[in-house]
């Protein structure tokens, strides 16, 4: 409990204080003519608590960002450092030079890394970038930066990106995946191996359609070399004043690939379609990855948080597969002037195999968010009824960030 209330008091000391005169984010600084310079403050202050049978967890952490972007031109280079201070240390950082920690998992290791430094030249609507940098595609089901943790995921990589009407390419070959856990992290403070990442896309207005292929050969981490293949259709229709359908669709195929030890062939599908109308969003979803001769369609790269549950229990897909069935309500309050952007949303979520017909619980998350000045504020839940498959997991998080 103490730790409870010492998280919410250093939470609530960004709001207390009188409000800094922030500059609006993305607003450069002109050093001459031709150069200006974009400095970037990024800062994340959280507490989360792990409810788990015997190992609960207490995590108070604070994570900046600083750096800055300088343009000339169509020329572009940016550097970013990121540091993670772990304020409450009652928690299992994943690192194996700590030893064992009697507690329950959270992600968010102390940390100090050079997070991007890529260069960049762009023309209109088409760039190429070099360096280590955030690479987010699509809905980040596949690759994204795992935002949601407070060290980042980035990429050592060259990435190409066109635009010709309403048709768009990108296309990148990666070195290395830097991940969440860490310079202590060991071996899995990056993965390295040829990583080869293309998509091709078209505009049609309301609907927009994409196809992709991503090819992972993993130099040490070889369980999660696989190549994908599939495509993706996101559509919004208006229905009336103020009221719109809001489609998606995914598909793809999934193969062993070079160096792994395994033998299949998996498939990934998913749909979800929901509606707004006067700030209210409905939504309801159905999700597969699916399994093959022991073993299951995977994504190492992606931002998984976002998916299948809020308690981070399926990271890893069982052997067995998964099927996830979901139903959510969000409210956007609008006219606030108190609290500004306060916004709700609930999502309850149904877990099965995909052979074998195994029940692998349920889960409710639900989560309230607003600013006040440039801080946001965010308070989330998340509470896993294992059925007996693993075990049941209650989180909460409470966090204020802000960026410049």
């Amino acid at each position: 409990m103490k730790y409870r209330l010492l998280a919410v008091a250093a939470l609530a000391a960004p709001v207390g204080f009188a409000q800094p005169a922030f500059a609006a984010p993305g607003d450069p600084v002109a050093v001459s003519d031709d150069l200006t310079i974009d400095p970037i403050i990024d800062g994340r202050l959280r507490y989360e608590h792990v409810d788990q049978p015997a190992t609960d967890a207490d995590a108070l952490t604070m994570r900046l960002r600083a750096g800055a972007e300088l343009k000339m031109h169509s020329l572009s280079l940016l550097v970013e450092a990121e540091g993670t201070l772990a304020i409450i240390d009652d928690y299992n950082d994943t690192n194996a030079g700590n030893g064992v920690e009697p507690y329950s998992v959270v992600a968010d290791p102390d940390n100090v890394e050079l997070n991007r430094l890529q260069l960049m030249y762009k023309e209109g609507s088409s760039a190429v970038t070099i360096g280590r940098q955030r690479i987010i595609l699509d809905n980040a089901r596949f690759v994204g930066n795992v935002g949601w943790r407070q060290n980042e995921q980035t990429f050592d990589a060259i990435r190409g990106q066109a635009k010709v009407g309403p048709v768009s390419l990108d296309l990148t070959y990666s070195i290395a995946q830097h991940t969440i856990f860490g310079v202590d992290a060991g071996p899995r403070q990056n993965f390295q191996g040829d990583f080869f990442l293309a998509g091709a896309g078209v505009d049609f207005g309301p609907v927009k359609l994409k196809a992709f292929a991503y090819l992972l050969d993993y130099d040490d981490a070889l369980a999660n070399s696989n190549q994908t293949y599939g495509a993706r259709a996101t559509a919004g229709f208006p229905l009336g004043p103020g009221v719109k359908l809001n489609l998606a669709a995914s598909y793809a195929k999934q193969k062993d690939y070079k160096a792994s030890p395994f033998d299949y062939s998996a498939d990934y599908i998913q749909a979800e379609g929901g509606v707004s109308f006067s700030g209210f969003g409905l939504k309801a979803g159905y999700e597969l990855l699916g399994s093959d001769n022991g073993a299951s369609f995977r994504t190492p790269m992606a931002t998984l948080h976002a998916f299948n549950g809020w308690a981070d229990v399926f990271l890893n897909t069982p052997p067995a597969g998964l099927e996830d069935i979901y139903f959510g309500a969000s409210y956007n309050f609008k006219g606030l002037d108190l609290l500004p952007g306060l916004n709700a949303q609930v999502v309850y979520h149904e877990f099965d195999s995909d052979v074998g017909g195994l029940s692998y619980g349920s889960e409710w998350d639900a989560s309230l968010g607003f600013k006040i000045g440039p801080v946001g504020i965010l308070a989330k839940y998340a509470n896993y009824d294992s059925s007996g498959f693993a075990v049941d997991t209650e989180k909460f998080w409470l966090q204020a960030e802000f960026k410049y």
